[in-house]
């Protein structure tokens, strides 16, 4: 990616980039985990040597009540599990920022807690919205903590057809963990946490 300073460039590419991964077509994905109300797909990443992760599921909300507790603010701490820390860096408009976040550790402290500094952005797509978001560079770092990177992922959510008090969230996440982790591990975690992800949102939605 581009570097931001020229944010309206940088912004653009990332979402069509994202426009890109939703029009994959479904032979292209295989099943990585399927529950009741949530599946989760993966295919080998352009980015990196990982994997694009896709999860979609329907969430008994309005797109913007949905989008408005995933992008960064004051919502996502309350229910995100994994997420332990928000700050917002740097804001260049309403529907764009710089966030650095941290990651509790996973599967019994295998995978060690995370920090993230990623570029974050909110646009309407189709009848619902988009938000995207890509790491970017960031010379503070912590030793507590091993700086992850997120090769460009986001949220499409729009409103379920016939049914516009429901939405229909799609998720896509390719996200580089980057330490000494095995791959199996990683695809483990991921699946996981994409399933969890819309658990914990369903009830912190649920709980207004």
């Amino acid at each position: 990616m581009e570097s931001l300073s020229d944010v309206a460039a940088f912004s653009t590419k990332l979402k069509n980039t994202l426009i890109q991964y939703h029009s994959i077509e479904d032979d292209q994905w295989r099943i990585a985990k399927k529950a009741k109300d949530v599946t989760v797909w993966r295919k080998p990443s352009e980015e990196f040597n990982g994997y694009l992760y896709k999860a979609q599921g329907v969430i008994d909300d309005i797109v913007n009540n949905v989008i408005d507790h995933i992008r960064p603010g004051p919502w996502r701490l309350d229910w995100d599990r994994l997420m332990t820390s928000l700050d917002v860096l740097e804001r260049f408009e309403e529907n764009s920022c710089v966030m650095r976040y941290t990651t509790a550790g996973q599967l019994l402290n295998i995978i060690s807690p995370r920090e993230f500094v990623d570029f974050s952005y909110t646009v309407g797509y189709e009848e619902g919205l988009l938000s995207c978001g890509v790491s970017v560079d960031w010379s503070e770092k912590r030793p507590e903590f091993v700086r992850g990177y997120n090769h460009p992922c986001g949220w499409f959510c729009v409103p379920l057809k016939d049914s516009p008090s429901q939405s229909v969230l799609t998720g896509y996440i390719q996200t580089d963990l980057r330490g000494m982790i095995p791959q199996s591990a990683v695809d483990t975690a991921m699946a996981s946490t994409l399933a969890n992800f819309y658990t914990d949102l369903r009830k912190a939605l649920q709980k207004e």
